[in-house]
């Protein structure tokens, strides 16, 4: 095969990237640096992760991107956003709503007071499309989540956690998304709803063609379902690959995914081990 069909080849095979995130650096109340240096790329159609324990910086890369930073007292000092190749730094949240990139927060934040029908319909609030488009979505929300259904009239703040999470989830479709940011999903929920959310992800990126970036401290289930995964530590990006890659990866296992390789080592072994960052030589 001569280099040009190689070439043909490779730009076949390479996924267009949606957001591309490069070297930025986030700083809290003009003293505290967050974020040093994190670069990423969510591919069209893809499933990414952002792995990492708390305090990692992964909300806070998730909020640079969707420019909620400013209301905690944060901002980008360094580094450049784009999303479809255009520099979006300077736009307001909801100017990148309207572009199809939406943010379901850490922690779910349904209004209580309206009841999960009208939660979800606040999502459609930018959409320009009709009355009917937005039905048909609903009726689509309805299908992944059927217990959004079944409790469709019963006020938000009176359901679990995992019904407010398929909720918020649910709320982000209704704005027809083309990438959502999807902030701890797994966090405050049992195992088995856990397992039906990320099924979920999982059918909408095939099924509906939507793009996730989804931060997540609980790496096990999130390298399952990615297609590819960066690893944050104190604001740096200090490994990244795809997703079956890393959960092969020696060190994610034992550090991250709970599993050593050959005799078992004590705690302070491993303390001293993880602070030497192998992967970082």
């Amino acid at each position: 095969m001569n280099s040009t069909a190689n070439a043909e080849v490779d730009t076949q095979a390479a996924p267009e990237a949606l957001l591309e995130v490069n070297n930025i650096e986030v700083i809290y109340n003009h003293v505290i640096l967050v974020l040093k240096g994190v670069s990423l790329s969510v591919p069209k159609g893809g499933i990414t992760a952002l792995l990492g324990g708390n305090g990692a910086g992964k909300t806070t890369t998730l909020k640079a991107i969707s420019n909620l930073l400013h209301s905690e007292r944060g901002e980008v000092t360094k580094g450049t956003i784009h999303y479809r190749g255009e520099a979006v730094a300077d736009l307001s949240p909801e100017a990148l709503v309207k572009k199809g990139v939406i943010q379901v927060m850490e922690g779910r934040h349904c209004f209580e007071h309206l009841t999960v029908e009208e939660n979800l319909l606040t999502g459609a609030y930018t959409r320009r499309d009709g009355k009917s488009a937005v039905e048909k979505d609903l009726e689509m929300v309805y299908t992944y989540f059927p217990r959004l259904k079944e409790r469709r009239k019963s006020l938000a703040g009176y359901t679990s956690g995992g019904e407010q999470q398929m909720c918020a989830i649910g709320r982000a479709l209704l704005a027809n998304p083309e990438t959502i940011l999807l902030d701890e999903p797994s966090m405050g929920l049992a195992p088995q709803l856990v397992e039906e959310i990320f099924e979920n992800v999982k059918r909408l990126n095939e099924q509906e063609g939507v793009s996730f970036l989804l931060a997540e401290q609980n790496t096990n289930i999130a390298l399952r379902y990615a297609h590819y995964g960066y690893i944050l530590e104190s604001g740096r990006v200090v490994m990244d690959g795809a997703a079956a890659e890393l959960r092969d990866n020696a060190d994610v296992k034992e550090f991250y995914l709970g599993m050593s390789e050959g005799s078992r080592r004590s705690f302070r072994d491993g303390k001293h081990y993880k602070r030497r960052k192998r992967w970082l030589s």
